[in-house]
């Protein structure tokens, strides 16, 4: 009957009880910040991520449902092709106009804006 009235600060297994109950409360919370993570790849939302933000390795991440696309930057600033597609006037209080064109309308609008500017 002595074992029954043990003191149960003598007791090793209690300790070890004590520890597997403090890895349960951590491996939880690890579970749930991994739950929170935006790229969570069991979330269907719509989430977009930018890692270094303005510098030349940027990178921007998109996860739309379960699809995740990821996009790189070249470092290079103003890259590409494309057309004019207006012109843009400043006005005298600084603030600035665009006016659109067509291509039938290039012509014109260069003539007048450099007839405008010599005007002066």
């Amino acid at each position: 009957m002595r074992f029954l009235e043990e003191d149960e600060e003598l007791n090793p297994i209690l300790s070890a009880v004590n520890l597997i109950d403090v890895f349960l409360v951590i491996i939880a919370a690890l579970l749930i910040a991994i739950a929170q993570n935006p790229l969570n790849v069991f979330a269907s939302e719509k989430v977009t991520v930018i890692k270094n933000a303005g510098e030349p390795n940027m990178e921007v991440i998109v996860k739309d449902g379960e699809e995740i696309k990821q996009y790189k930057s070249t470092g290079e600033i103003g890259s590409g092709e494309g057309t004019r597609a207006g012109i843009a006037y400043q006005m005298a209080d600084g603030s600035l106009v665009y006016v659109p064109e067509s291509k039938d309308q290039r012509s014109t609008v260069e003539g007048s804006a450099t007839q405008g500017a010599g005007g002066k």
